[in-house]
């Protein structure tokens, strides 16, 4: 099969946009809690009612301070109720928000600010009022940059008293689904970043026709998420306008660190995360039951956990599965529910592959991952698993309104009502990526009978060794970062006689594992020359090459002196690997591999 397509279930006013979706839930249900906020340890109710008219008051401000229709507004700061409140003011003033990582630079703040041609910049902390700043200095047409921590938000409320009614309506009114909604700027792994301009229908229209195909993820009167993905992303930023259009409560939480003590106090019914999130939840209960001295009973309702998940697949469960599974229930896989907040009943994985085995793992216990696929250039999801048939290893069908289609090379393109307008400013980039109306997303996958897209490598990212073997190096890098105590692993190998890998460890991890493997107070510099250590490594690999043939499969690896991180720039704000900087500032590592 090489197409996938879903008509769109709903079509919507044509006339509609994103600036309408706070008073429509304030109009239909105004009591009904749309957010809750954390506050000196507590959790504060917020209805629809509440927040249309926080909207509406910021939304004045932002008119009163000078921002006319198309005006850019960039955001810069964590996970937070203001900038889902900013979000929504700017598009009821006729604005477009522009989303930046509170973790970039200021070079990198400068770019996008002078690229995007943003007049008002609003940021969290000092901190980030210092990067901004630094980047204003050099820049021309940045009106204001305000602070919200230093009560800014507040002050433009009450300077937007004396904006009518009327007036913020004809802001309103101005807008409809073809207009640009937002431009976010992509990570930038091997150049500049680029800005994808993206409408409102973009993101309402996708919202509109999710909620319609994800029933019983969505539509349950308590259904609840708690955000916590960084709301730059345009993942956290879908999911932010879909609680919203299908009127649900959201959280939100920049306290990764302790991210498990916020789930169990705001309880969600849903949650989105990274493969990454996923990854450390299994990985510390199994440390913690290690150290508890139930490694043992861990492993063993792990192993029936994965085993009762592939029986649903197949259609039939063994008798003593069914058996174990229960005990393992109330023994273990509850209480994993309960570090979860004990209502979690699906979760939404993006940004990487999953892999089969959490995937297995996390149903089994009770919570069903719906993995799906997309990029910004996507408005997040073109594809998702749901949950009447989940397939895991897959990433879903097409979202309604989408459609998938192969290309030759079985590069995925993507069709619909998510795909961006075009990069902003960059029409060549544009012409490049957008033909016939399918964008090329530089990804290779595969399409099974249902329609189902399973994503199997990247096409640029293509490793040909110098026997002529092609190597995806996806696939292996990303079952080895399943591994407690690897953070990230780049696959190595063009033109080169073998593939062979680099390593970094997981400095949160390597303290707990080390403890339950007698090697307490191993450090990170210790652990890289560690016999017991490399050899965990080396089953690891071991265990990645199963999923590849010989020819393909990781013969050497070296363990590196340090993490690859934002900070040294081996690392986007979204957490993909910048290949071309890490190739040029580890070459003595990758040669050392080769005896060059």
């Amino acid at each position: 099969m090489n197409d996938s397509a879903m008509p769109r279930l709903i079509e919507g006013n044509p006339t509609d946009s994103l600036a309408d979706l706070p008073g429509r839930n304030a109009a239909s249900e105004p009591q009904r809690v749309s957010f809750t906020i954390k506050e000196q340890g507590a959790w504060r109710d917020v209805t629809a009612a509440q927040f249309n008219q926080d909207v509406r008051g910021l939304a004045k401000g932002l008119i009163a301070a000078g921002l006319e229709a198309g005006d850019r507004l960039a955001i810069m700061a964590r996970t937070r109720y203001e900038w889902t409140l900013l979000d929504f003011a700017a598009w009821t003033a006729g604005g477009v928000p522009v989303p930046i990582y509170e973790t970039s630079s200021a070079e990198q703040v400068e770019w996008i600010v002078k690229n995007s041609g943003t007049r008002f910049i609003v940021v969290e902390t000092a901190k980030h009022e210092e990067v901004a700043a630094e980047a204003r200095g050099n820049l021309s047409g940045v009106d204001e940059l305000w602070v919200i921590d230093r009560g800014d938000l507040d002050q433009l409320v009450e300077a937007g008293s004396t904006i009518s009614d009327e007036d913020l309506q004809a802001r309103i009114d101005g807008q409809q689904r073809d207009s640009i909604a937002t431009i976010i700027y992509t990570s930038g792994t091997t150049g500049r970043p680029k800005g994808c301009e993206l409408t409102h229908d973009n993101f309402l229209g996708l919202a509109e026709n999710a909620i319609a195909k994800l029933g019983d993820v969505l539509n349950k009167d308590d259904a609840s998420t708690l955000l916590f993905l960084p709301l730059a992303h345009v993942f956290a930023r879908f999911i932010e306008v879909l609680a919203v259009a299908a009127n649900r409560r959201m959280g939100h939480s920049a306290d990764i660190a302790n991210i498990l003590d916020d789930f169990q106090s705001f309880q969600p019914t849903f949650i989105l995360a990274v493969p990454r999130v996923f990854e450390k939840i299994f990985n510390k209960a199994n440390e913690q039951a290690t150290a508890d001295g139930k490694g043992t009973i861990f492993a063993k309702a792990a192993e029936t956990a994965i085993a009762w998940s592939e029986g649903q697949d197949s259609g039939s469960v063994p008798l003593k599965v069914k058996i174990l599974h229960g005990v393992f229930d109330k023994l273990v896989y509850s209480k994993l529910r309960a570090k979860m907040g004990n209502k979690v009943e699906y979760a939404v994985s993006g940004g990487a592959p999953l892999g089969t085995r959490l995937g297995h793992f996390f149903r089994g216990i009770g919570v069903t991952i719906l993995e799906g696929y997309g990029l910004t250039e996507t408005s997040a999801p073109a594809t998702v698993n749901i949950p009447e048939k989940v397939k895991i290893g897959t990433v879903g069908p097409p979202l309604p309104g989408v459609s998938i289609r192969l290309a030759d090379d079985n590069e995925v393109l993507v069709k619909g009502v998510n795909v961006l307008r075009g990069y902003h400013d960059n029409e060549e980039a544009t012409l490049e990526a957008l033909k016939d109306g399918w964008f090329h997303t530089g990804d290779l996958g595969e399409l099974d009978e249902d329609g189902y897209l399973k994503i199997t490598g990247r096409k640029k990212e293509i490793l040909v060794t110098a026997g002529g073997k092609n190597v995806a190096p996806a696939v292996l890098e990303d079952r080895l970062k399943a591994h407690p105590i690897i953070s990230q692993c780049l696959v190595v190998g063009d033109g080169k006689p073998f593939i062979a890998a680099l390593v970094t460890l997981d400095e949160e991890m390597l303290p707990g594992w080390a403890a339950n493997n007698g090697l307490d107070g191993l450090t990170v510099e210790q652990a890289r020359t560690n016999e017991t250590v490399l050899a965990e490594i080396q089953g690891a690999v071991d265990e990645a090459n199963k999923a590849v043939s010989k020819a393909e499969s990781i013969r050497k690896f070296t363990v590196l002196e340090e993490d690859f991180t934002e900070e040294n720039g081996t690392l986007t704000p979204s957490m993909k690997l910048k290949r071309n900087v890490i190739m040029r500032d580890f070459v003595e590592a990758v040669d050392s591999l080769y005896g060059s």
